[in-house]
């Protein structure tokens, strides 16, 4: 799952430790190398974090349920693992 925390360690090169209070990104305190405080842009952790909660958002089937519809796909010369995996895919469509 991608979080705020996550999105400022990729946003700011030279954090390598954060905490945070909740889960908001004006919670986020985030430290250097020499545990010096990094100032933070919270609007623009924010607008990566939007960008990528879509993966957040998708929750495909168990692997084995998948294996299971492949299968059963494959006996009865029907699609329905392709619509399934289509349908997650459009409900929660990448920005």
């Amino acid at each position: 799952m991608i979080n705020r925390q996550e999105i400022v360690h990729r946003l700011y090169a030279n954090v390598v430790r954060t905490e945070a209070e909740d889960t908001t990104a004006a919670s986020i305190k985030a430290f250097d190398k020499d545990d010096k405080e990094v100032a933070l842009d919270s609007s623009a952790i924010d607008a990566e974090f939007a960008k990528q909660d879509y993966q957040n958002k998708r929750v495909y089937p168990s692997l084995d349920s998948q294996l299971d519809q492949l299968y059963w796909d494959k006996k009865n010369s029907t699609n329905k693992w392709v619509e399934a995996i289509d349908k997650v895919k459009s409900d929660n469509p990448k920005p």
